[in-house]
Order: structure tokens, then sequence, then C-alpha cells
């Protein structure tokens, strides 16, 4: 369709030129027919030209979207369980405390290595004489500790405290004389005798079964002996 129009037209403009080649160069006055001819041309290019320009696609400038930038999360890490140490059993039957200043305390026994056999005794407390009760020298006394059964069988008639080490004082104890099951406690006492001179005294005992194996906790007494002070007699002129 297009090329027709534009064979149409250089048809036109061919005849308009051969028309006017066998003319003079002279100026000649334009007849009407030739004015409308060429007004006409014009107007047709110049509707066909409108015509080519509104088919001709108008480019459409699409803007560039620019993605954003998407925060990408790294896997989490997952760390493996923490092992918990296993203690294996102790090697040793003495036990250490420290205290945060770094002191170090006296080493405190296990009590089961006190133990003989099955029996086996542990101190509550004293019941008499305090570590560093004064006496006069000469002075009699009873010491007596409360312990308790800590062993797995009984303690018999011929049980009895056994002296150790130390200052004896004259202690003599008697036997048990009765049965104490495992978990009960009972008294035991032994009387002495301050020695005469002055001085600290101290003595240690454990209790014993009736073939004198001692076993448990150590019972101790500890004692000052002091001299009375003399009254210096008045003296007279």
């Amino acid at each position: 369709m297009y090329l027709r129009k534009s064979f149409v037209i250089i048809l036109l403009v061919g005849l308009l030129l051969a028309s006017c080649g066998g003319q003079e160069t002279t100026e000649t006055p334009i007849s009407e027919m030739d004015a409308f001819l060429t007004a006409g041309v014009g107007t047709l290019v110049a509707s066909i030209f409108q015509t080519q320009t509104a088919l001709v696609p108008t480019n459409t400038i699409t803007p560039v979207t620019t993605a954003s930038p998407t925060n990408t999360f790294l896997p989490a890490i997952t760390l493996p369980p923490l092992s918990t140490p296993t203690l294996g059993p102790l090697s040793t039957q003495v036990v250490i405390f420290v205290s945060p200043t770094g002191t170090q305390y006296t080493p405190t026994p296990n009590p089961s290595s006190l133990s003989y056999g099955c029996n086996n005794s542990a101190l509550i407390r004293d019941v008499t004489i305090p570590a560093g009760t004064v006496f006069t020298p000469g002075e009699k006394f009873t010491k007596t500790w409360q312990i308790a059964n800590t062993g797995t069988c009984d303690w018999v008639y011929l049980y009895h405290l056994v002296f150790q080490s130390g200052d004896r004082m004259g202690g003599s104890p008697s036997n048990l004389g009765k049965v104490i099951k495992p978990g009960e406690w009972i008294q035991l006492s032994v009387n002495q005798t301050a020695p005469s001179d002055s001085g600290t005294y101290k003595g240690y005992w454990r209790f014993g079964d009736q073939s004198g194996n001692v076993f448990g906790a150590t019972l101790g007494v500890s004692i000052v002996v002091s001299s009375p002070t003399k009254t210096p007699e008045p003296s007279y002129p």
C-alpha cells in the first residue's frame, strides 16, 4: 500500500517536470491548473509522511529495575555438646579442703579408713572436761566422750577404751558391759588424776573390741595443772 502511494507521487512529480521541460526558461505565469496540482501533490505527500510517522512504533524506554540487596544469612553453626568429665574412684583416703585465701587445712582422714573389720565409731562431742581445763596437782577428774556406732556390727560386753599415746594420768577404764547396735550412741568415761607437777598434759584413747583391736575416732583429753599460789605470811616487827 505504501509502495503504491509512493509510485503515484513519483509519477505526478515526473509529469510536472515533463510539462515544464519543453518550455523556455523565461518566467511564465503559473496557471490555475498547475497551482491546483502542486497544492494537491503537497497535501498528498504530507498525509503520506504523517501516516508513516504514526505507523512507526514509538520506542518506550523501560527503566532498569535495580534489585535491592538481599541479606543472606549464614547457616547457624551447631556446636557439639560439652563433654562432662567422669571422675573415677578416689585413690586416696585423705580429703584436703583449701580456703579462698589459699591456706591449706589440716588433712582430714576418711572415717572409713578408721574401721577395723565391721567396727567403726565417730566422736559426737566432749561431754566433760573441755580442752584446757585447769586442775591442781593430784586432783581427780572423770573424762567423758559421746560416741556413735558407725560400723555394721554390734558392740558387745567386752569392748573397752584402749590407751594410745600421751599422758595416761592413771586412767583405767572398764569394759562396755552392754550391747550397742549400729546407729546407736553411748557415753564412755575414764577416771583420771592430774599429775603432781605443773604443766599441760594430753592423752589419747580409742575404742577397741574384746581382743584390743582399736577402731574409729581418736578420743583426746587435755588439761592444765597449776600449783596454787602461796599466800605470803605476814611479817611481824
